[in-house]
């Protein structure tokens, strides 16, 4: 058989690509062999985990407010007259019953003296009108005088009774009003500053008192919450979620103005039933022990109000929480056969450096804390348990 030039050629190309095709596919099965052996042998990435126990947890929540007076007492002069001293300096702690004004009481004690002279002619006329009343009931039995004339001899005793009443009361009166012109505190507390000096015009009852004293120990702290808030907080309670402290009241401390925290503890003892329309918040009022004076009304503070203790609460780290798109919390868990899992979980409030989880985690699995960047969902780690001994200076610890 003849061959021509050209179809030798074509042969010879052929049987050449025939085998560097065969070639090529030794070659990339070699490789995919090899890579495959390089896959298997390479050990699982290490990583950190902690491991989930409940534990006993305080909740608390810093709300800002304000304090104000225990007691707050305007003062008022009762009668007229003229203002004569002033019995206190500006600022001064006074008692109840404490005097802090004397009025011009000359005026009164005439009108004491007047009632007085008046009761005792009262009194007098009295003995009179029993003498004559007694003897005229006696003669009217023997028909020596006559019966209009012992009833008129009655009516007069009758009369001077009632005079003597009237007497007695105005006698008390005036001693009332004569003692009305010492105007005293009627709280014990801080007296403010006087808006009236001496020798100024009082009236009885006037709109605008004459000083304020305002009882400073215990305090009152006025803060709010939102209604959401306090719901919650009550069905945690009635559910034994959160418990409150032994006298069934809920501590609070405050951090004062300058970053400092108050020596004194108190108690929330009312809650305003009466919500907000405009804010949706509730007014939780609580009293401090004030002994030193040291918080005075209108002051801003912060109150850190515990809301209970949660029996089995679950702390998760921030560094171990993360977030996705939608801005959903979650955590990489590392389960029984050491795969990993992202797991959706629900926080409350920080603590610190960590999340209150609510829900999505259980007692005894491992949350990843380390390592996140040489693993992902559905891989094989091998977990290593936190040690707080090997972490960094200034490093929180779990």
């Amino acid at each position: 058989m003849l061959f021509t030039r050209k179809a030798i050629h074509v042969a010879v190309g052929a049987a050449l690509g025939a085998a560097l095709l065969l070639t090529n596919f030794h070659h990339e099965g070699l490789i995919s062999q090899a890579q495959a052996a390089q896959g298997q042998s390479r050990p699982p990435s290490e990583v950190v985990v902690v491991t989930v126990k409940p534990q006993a947890v305080r909740i608390d929540t810093v709300l800002t407010g304000r304090t104000s007076a225990y007691n707050v007492s305007e003062v008022r002069p009762q009668v007229n007259g003229i203002l004569q001293k002033r019995l206190f300096k500006e600022g001064q702690e006074v008692k109840e019953g404490e005097q802090l004004y004397q009025i011009d009481p000359a005026i009164y004690d005439a009108q004491l003296k007047t009632a007085e002279a008046t009761l005792a002619q009262a009194r007098a006329t009295l003995v009179q009108a029993q003498a004559d009343a007694k003897r005229s009931r006696e003669l009217v039995k023997i028909n020596a005088v006559s019966k209009q004339s012992d009833d008129a001899a009655q009516a007069q005793l009758k009369s001077a009774q009632a005079a003597v009443k009237s007497g007695e009361a105005a006698v008390l009166t005036a001693k009332i009003n004569l003692d009305y012109t010492k105007v005293r505190s009627p709280i014990s507390g801080r007296v403010s500053r006087s808006e009236y000096t001496e020798g100024a015009l009082l009236t009885a009852y006037q709109s605008q008192a004459l000083t304020t004293v305002q009882q400073l120990d215990p305090i009152y702290v006025d803060v709010t919450q939102t209604a959401e808030d306090l719901l919650r907080i009550q069905r945690e309670i009635a559910a034994g979620e959160l418990k409150t402290d032994a006298d069934g009241a809920a501590p609070m401390s405050l951090i004062l103005s300058d970053g400092s925290t108050y020596s004194e503890t108190g108690k929330l003892t009312f809650t305003d039933a009466i919500v907000d329309e405009g804010t949706g918040t509730v007014k939780l009022r609580a009293v401090f022990p004030n002994p030193q004076r040291q918080l005075l009304p209108g002051m801003f503070v912060r109150a850190n109000l515990s809301e209970g203790i949660r029996p089995q609460g679950i702390l998760v780290h921030m560094q171990s929480v993360m977030r996705d798109l939608k801005g959903n919390a979650y955590v990489y868990v590392v389960g029984t056969d050491n795969k990993v899992e992202q797991r959706s979980i629900t926080v409350g409030q920080t603590m610190g450096t960590y999340w209150l989880v609510t829900s999505g985690l259980k007692e005894g699995e491992r949350v990843m804390f380390e390592g996140f960047q040489r693993t992902a969902p559905g891989a094989t780690v091998a977990p290593k348990e936190f040690d707080p001994k090997m972490a960094p200076e200034g490093k929180p610890l779990f």
